[in-house]
């Protein structure tokens, strides 16, 4: 009885797994370097939100409950590798807390800003979107305006996937980048 304490929910290993296929997605070495994403930590954190809030997106525009808890499974998934990795950097108890407290405050406003860049037919709102919050820049630039194309793929890829799909069969389909 003891050791069934210890088994992780099926939904919380589905989870795991869209996880994985995320920060695969997001890890793609062609989204990085000269006039594209800076491979430092903070670009890399930026990429993982951007890739986990396009997933969320489709879960949560599910009618199946199983699908939008899912999407809370994925949320918990990634903070709980942010966690384990400020840890492993050195961050004490007291101040990991506050930190994803500012991450979740950070993702929250991000996802919320690409989903509604996304609503919008003309790219220019999402390009803007990801300029701001990637590039740390108010003009859209060429960079941007890559990563924006890359997106508007993968939301297209995700989309025909759809939330049954994630969350049964397979890990998500992204764009692939060069």
């Amino acid at each position: 009885m003891l050791f069934g304490l210890f088994k992780k929910r099926p939904e919380k290993l589905r989870a795991r797994e869209l996880y994985e296929g995320v920060l695969e997605a997001a890890r793609q070495p062609g989204l990085y370097g000269a006039d594209r994403v800076p491979d430092t930590l903070e670009g890399r954190f930026e990429l993982v939100i951007l890739h986990t809030s396009l997933v969320i997106r489709v879960l949560q525009a599910s009618e199946d409950e199983t699908h939008r808890a899912l999407s809370q499974h994925l949320f918990d998934a990634m903070f709980d590798d942010f966690d384990a990795a400020m840890r492993e950097m050195g961050v004490g108890d007291s101040g990991v807390g506050k930190k994803i407290r500012f991450m979740a405050e950070g993702f929250y406003g991000r996802a919320s800003a690409y989903d509604e860049a996304l609503k919008d037919e003309d790219a220019g709102e999402l390009d803007a979107a990801i300029a701001r919050n990637i590039f740390a820049s108010e003009v859209p630039n060429a960079a941007s305006s890559e990563l924006s194309a890359y997106v508007r793929a993968s939301v297209e890829r995700l989309d025909a996937q759809g939330a049954l799909t994630l969350a049964e069969t397979r890990a998500p389909d992204f764009a692939r980048v060069d």
